[in-house]
């Protein structure tokens, strides 16, 4: 995936991107779990998508309820095997 694109989309993203995505995918989010998402987002984007975001998933599974972060895990999961997946057809082609 081109890091460009991603950091472009990141610098562009607004809080009311993250809400919005969030109620598309059956996630109500208070105004406290937005800042924090968009605040990891921002933060740590690189790590999230190509590195290992053990750590950076725990701290956010400590600052959010448990519903909203098992739903943000679930997507994440989701995510992750889109990339890969695409990652993966890139090194074959």
């Amino acid at each position: 995936m081109n890091i460009y694109l991603i950091e472009e989309y990141v610098n562009r993203l607004k809080k009311s991107d993250i809400t919005y995505y969030a109620q598309k995918q059956g996630i109500l989010l208070d105004n406290e779990e937005v800042d924090i998402i968009y605040n990891y987002i921002k933060k740590d984007y690189k790590t999230i998508i190509y590195g290992n975001p053990k750590d950076i998933l725990l701290e956010i599974k400590n600052k959010v309820k448990p519903l909203t972060y098992n739903k943000i895990e679930n997507l994440y999961i989701r995510f992750k095997d889109k990339i890969d997946l695409f990652m993966q057809n890139i090194r074959e082609n």
